[in-house]
């Protein structure tokens, strides 16, 4: 039998390049290697965004598609809404009794992301929702979790609950291992070290060819290079540096013309936009194709979150019984 992989997004909106060359094109590549779990985190969302359920509701469709769009095929990944996995829900109740709040507090991404969105005072699901990805993770009982660097701590929480659970009432959960993703993280077109849906700093997968094409017209360059017989740094300009991701074949090149100040920076940003473009195209035609469908996604949702629940009870049966709480 393929090994297992459960990965995923949060259901707060489209999804961008930093998604895109982050995890979706490792996706697409992995479904061919594994049986694989797309997760649309709807009940992660509420973490954040509690206050807009027509957001998160309309959210769960537009990744769906995203995934769809960039390649995931429906026959070879299942994708599962979060929320309607009762497994999901009940093992993070059993997990959150295995678990200190100070083991929560000091989760170097809760820290982070509270201090991004300006929480003096974490909510209850906010503080413990790496117990509900630990409970995302183990109620498929999956193999490898693809993850960026910065989800290295709710790994280590999710594996330490799970030995931890297995040392209580024997070996019953599959401990599961990160499979870390190589790619650096793709900063913000505006210099911020993070891209991301509340930054207004991205470029979606969803933007038309001309929204693409200002967005990159505003992205940062070298702040120091006045006029375009001044020589260029790249390691201080933006575009370098989605040059880099997106257009590997002409970046050393460009970093040359940059360096001698023989190509200007609306040059520069012009073939940027050009190759952005040139990838973007498929997956909007692919896009137009979905949305065109969406009771097709629903039913792949749907389907898709069926089969979840089927596996989340086997997985549940072997866990009640393990804690002799099964009747």
């Amino acid at each position: 039998m393929r090994k297992r992989i459960l990965t995923g997004d949060r259901t707060t909106g489209r999804l961008h390049l930093g998604h895109y060359i982050g995890s979706l094109q490792n996706r697409v590549r992995l479904q061919d290697e594994y049986e694989t779990f797309i997760l649309l985190a709807d009940v992660q969302a509420l973490t954040t965004h509690f206050d807009k359920p027509e957001l998160i509701n309309e959210s769960i469709y537009d990744v769906a598609i995203d995934n769809l769009s960039v390649g995931l095929d429906p026959e070879k990944a299942t994708l599962v809404q979060q929320s309607q996995v009762s497994a999901i829900a009940e093992l993070t109740v059993f997990y959150s009794m295995l678990v200190s709040v100070n083991a929560l507090r000091h989760n170097p991404t809760i820290k982070t992301e509270a201090k991004q969105y300006g929480y003096d005072d974490l909510s209850y699901g906010f503080l413990g929702y790496p117990v509900s990805q630990a409970a995302d993770i183990t109620f498929c009982n999956a193999d490898l979790v693809p993850v960026g660097d910065d989800q290295l701590p709710h790994m280590e929480q999710a594996r330490k609950i799970v030995r931890r659970f297995n040392d209580l009432y024997g070996e019953t959960i599959k401990i599961p291992k990160e499979l870390l993703s190589k790619t650096p993280r793709l900063a913000g077109l505006d210099g911020n070290s993070k891209m991301g849906k509340s930054l207004g700093n991205a470029i979606y997968l969803s933007d038309d060819e001309n929204t693409v094409i200002d967005k990159v017209k505003s992205a940062l360059t070298d702040t120091h290079r006045i006029a375009i017989s001044d020589k260029g740094n790249p390691d201080l300009c933006m575009v370098s540096q989605y040059q880099k991701s997106f257009n590997a074949e002409e970046y050393d090149n460009i970093c040359e013309m940059c360096r001698a100040a023989d190509i200007g920076c609306v040059a520069c940003k012009k073939v940027l936009y050009t190759k952005l473009n040139e990838i973007l195209a498929p997956i909007r035609e692919r896009r137009t194709f979905y949305e065109n469908r969406k009771e097709a996604v629903r039913e792949m949702i749907v389907t898709g979150t069926m089969k979840a629940n089927e596996i989340g009870a086997e997985t549940m049966q072997k866990v009640k019984h393990a804690m002799k709480i099964a009747l």
